[in-house]
């Protein structure tokens, strides 16, 4: 399995629309950067954002989630409480090719800020905008930008396809049209 380059990605995205809107190099003047590098590829994260509240006194729970454990928000900024967490979505829309596997891991200008970002890993022939997990473990606010640089995705294509694709096994997050909270079938 090897982890694939910007010459790679480049062409998955321009000639089988694996990531719209592809951005070729990196944007960086006055932003948290985002678009093609070396190795991966830096996603945005897009102006719609559900912040956990404890309004309600919800439980949150995997396999009964209730949605009003969130409250939404939308704008260029999203504010994340202290030691608090939010969902949103990335700006790109994916279409993984069924021999790669892609991991996505947070971007250092927000790490260092004490904000982790988690998606778990997209699976061969899962298609979607991706819901990214964002963490502040800080004891402070914390501000999310809209429509710059959240987090990298590193694709890694394998020695030889599955057997069984996302896509074939019904995935539950398949073809994600928006931020999608914690589901279990």
């Amino acid at each position: 399995m090897g982890l694939k380059s910007d010459r790679w990605i480049r062409e998955m995205a321009l000639k089988h629309r694996m990531i719209e809107p592809f951005e070729e190099s990196q944007v960086r003047p006055g932003v948290i950067s985002y678009g093609l590098s070396s190795y991966g590829y830096d996603i945005r994260v897009a102006d719609e954002f559900k912040v956990f509240t404890d309004v309600y006194s919800t439980i949150v729970d995997p396999k009964n989630f209730d949605p009003r454990s969130f409250v939404d928000v939308r704008g260029e900024v999203c504010v994340i409480p202290p030691n608090s967490f939010a969902l949103a979505r990335s700006v790109e829309y994916f279409r993984i090719p069924r021999n790669v596997l892609v991991v996505c891991v947070g971007k250092s200008t927000y790490a260092r800020c004490g904000i982790i970002v988690n998606v778990t890993p997209l699976e061969p022939e899962w298609e979607g905008y991706l819901t990214l997990e964002i963490s502040n473990t800080t004891p402070l606010p914390a501000k999310i930008y809209a429509y710059e640089g959240i987090a990298q995705v590193l694709f890694f294509e394998a020695d030889e396809v599955c057997e069984r694709s996302y896509k074939e096994r019904g995935g539950r997050y398949q073809n994600q049209q928006g931020i999608t909270i914690p589901q279990v079938r």
